[in-house]
């Protein structure tokens, strides 16, 4: 899969988010990267950031906008088909949008987004 078409299957996987959820994003954008950081060799998605649910009324006097990063690398490594990287592609935009909103790691293994 091409790096403009992996590209292009994280931006589906954000379009087909629930306007309502996208609409409360606040401050946050979403990244494609090849690797992740070292050490990290198996995961294929990141939040970095403060939640939603953690910021209070002084937070974003001049904070950076938290990052979504969906590492392309590891999920074409653990993916066979194209489409296994779309499905696989949506569910860790789903896991990292999630943290955007405070949900822990087991709450979205509970809720079947791991």
């Amino acid at each position: 899969m091409s790096e403009e078409e992996f590209e292009d299957a994280v931006a589906d996987g954000l379009d087909a988010l629930p306007e309502e959820l996208t609409r409360m994003m606040s401050n946050v954008v979403v990244l494609v990267e090849d690797e992740p950081p070292e050490g990290e060799d198996e995961i294929l998605g990141l939040y970095e950031g403060i939640p939603l649910t953690e910021r209070d009324s002084g937070w974003d006097a001049g904070a950076l906008p938290d990052r979504i990063l969906v590492f392309r690398g590891p999920t074409l490594r653990a993916c066979e088909t194209r489409e296994e990287v779309v499905e696989e592609v949506a569910v860790t935009v789903v896991h990292e949008v999630g943290h955007h909103f405070g949900i822990s790691d087991e709450r979205l293994h509970e809720l079947g987004w791991a």
